[in-house]
Order: C-alpha cells, then structure tokens, then sequence
C-alpha cells in the first residue's frame, strides 16, 4: 500500500524523457522528491512535458521537484531562461549602492521563482549562505560576499524574490563551506577552525535566515574538528544540538548529495544513508548513481518515512498563488 507520507530519498534521471526504470524508482515509497540536472533539459517543451509526467507519477503526496538554479556557474537551464548572474555580482554592488544591490537581488529571486514556478519547480537550491573567505573555489562566486551582514541582506532578498513566486528557499551548506580549499564532490573538506570563529562568522547568516522562517537548509559535506569528526551533513551534534536546539531551525533539512565523495568517509551508500537520517536529516539527495540508488532503496526497506519530516518537507511545495 502506498505510503501517505513523503519518502526521504531524492533522486535523479538521467535523460530528457521517463523510462519504465526511472517510474519504478520514482514510485518507490521511499523517494519523495527528484532533483533535475543540465542533462535533463532540452528546451521549454520538452522540460514542460518531463516534469509534467514527473509531477503527475505520484498523488497525496507527489514528488517534490528541485533544481540548483543559484545564478551563475550553478544554473541548470540556460536557453529560453533568464541568464541569472553569480550572486558575488550583487555582493559587489551592495559595496557600492545596497539598497539598489537588496532590489536587484530581490528581481533576480523573483526571476528565478517564476520561471522555475512556471514548469512546477518546488524548489530552487538556494540562497547560498556561505561566507566567502576566498579560500573555497567551489563556492568562490556563488557566495554573496566575505561579509556576514552583507550576505543576511542579499540573502533575505533572494528569498523574498523566490516566495514572490511561490517557492521556498533553501539555504545552504550548513554550518559554513566558505573556509575549506578542498571540493567536497570529491574529497572531504576540513575546517579546523575554532568553533568562536565559526559561530561568530559562518553561523550568523543561518540564524538570520532561520529568524526569519526559512523554510529548509542543506548540510555541507564538511569536517569541522571543533565540534565532530563526522562530516557535519552526517553529524547529530550538528544537527541535533546545534542546528535544531541551539540555533532553533524548525524547517526541513536536505543532506548534501550522498554520492559526493566527501561523504564516502562513513562508508557505502547504505551506511551514509543510514547515518544521515539517524543524524536528523530530512531528505537525502543520491545522485548520478542510478545502481546506487536502486540498491539503497532497496537495502532500507525496513525504514518508513517520518512524519515528522514528512511534514516538513511538505511546507515546501510550490504555493499556488493567487493573482
């Protein structure tokens, strides 16, 4: 019998149109969402028609459709969409003229939202929250700025741009990526400051944003040796007692993708997986591995989705709005 409450497992399909596989996986119990990638997208009739089919596989509750769209390096579709710049562009102009910077960064969200709305798009992962010290390449440009009160401001505008149309925001990657060189798709990243420095840089654009109600934020694949030796994406200490009793974020938390190699340090898959939930995460993106995610859904068939996450992850379907 089909499960009323949403699966925490987010997957992926590798091409433009459904196969008899990619409905098997997408109906299974345990996947309550799907995320979509630059090799899903052809042109606007085609994405029209796949996340049509994809919205249309399951009922009470349907999937949950995602996409990193943040603007620059990190935008998904591109022909017949709006060229988003990288938010460090925003980030520069709020050094000249912040409020005119807060405007634009609000139209850019309100951009984003309404053509990803436009296709039934939930979400779009972002703003990124991350304090840019210009050590991380793989954030670099696609953080605001350097400065913590600069990316609050830039950030809250995006956010409001996005619920202009709808969507729901997702910040990310908690507790902070701006501080590592390495590239936690491919190896695990540690950050080896003090958990003073942490709080008092990389954490406050998160409580801001967690004031304020964001809806859902995602963990980073990032070793911080103040608090855990645990990737903080698998850490309970980090979500748990920081994230949920300290900072008191109520929303839904994604894991950062379980295939990334910065999370391979636990184990297999399974063993991530496994770890992910345990620590409190809500929803666990497995991508660009379809064997992996088959064989994970079916290695946690003794788990059930939570009603608890599923409740939270249910406030971020796209609302309709009414004009």
């Amino acid at each position: 019998m089909p499960s009323s409450l949403i699966g925490p497992i987010m997957a992926d399909v590798p091409g433009q149109e459904l196969t008899a596989e990619d409905r098997e996986v997408l109906r299974h119990p345990l996947v309550g969402g799907v995320i979509l990638f630059t090799r899903n997208y052809h042109d606007p009739a085609q994405l029209a028609a796949l996340c049509k089919e994809l919205l249309a596989l399951k009922s009470s509750p349907r999937l949950l459709l995602a996409v990193d769209h943040e603007g620059g390096r990190v935008q998904r579709f591109r022909v017949g969409f709006t060229r988003v710049p990288a938010m460090a562009t925003m980030g520069r102009l709020y050094l000249e003229d912040a409020p005119r910077a807060v405007m634009e960064t609000q139209a850019w969200g309100a951009t984003i939202g309404r053509e990803l709305a436009g296709y039934g798009f939930d979400l779009s992962f972002a703003p990124v929250l991350d304090v840019d010290t210009g050590m991380s390449q793989i954030i670099g440009d696609r953080a605001f700025s350097g400065d913590p009160q600069t990316v609050i401001d830039l950030a809250r505008a995006l956010r409001n741009g996005l619920r202009s149309a709808g969507l729901a925001s997702t910040g990310k990657h908690f507790p902070g990526h701006g501080n590592v060189v390495a590239d936690s798709h491919l190896e695990l990243p540690v950050d080896r400051r003090a958990m003073k420095t942490i709080e008092s840089l990389d954490l406050l654009p998160f409580q801001a944003l967690i004031d304020d109600g964001i809806e859902s934020l995602m963990m980073a694949h990032v070793r911080y040796t103040a608090l855990d030796a645990t990737p903080a994406s698998l850490s309970r200490k980090w979500i748990m007692s920081i994230l949920r009793r300290k900072l008191g974020f109520r929303g839904a938390i994604f894991c950062d993708d379980l295939s990334m190699n910065g999370a391979a340090v636990v184990g297999d898959l399974e063993e991530r997986a496994r770890l992910a939930l345990h620590a409190g995460c809500d929803m666990l993106p497995v991508c660009n591995d379809r064997a992996g995610c088959v064989a994970l859904l079916d290695a946690l068939k003794d788990v059930k989705p939570r009603r608890s996450s599923s409740q939270r992850l249910a406030a971020l379907y796209r609302q309709e709005l009414s004009h």
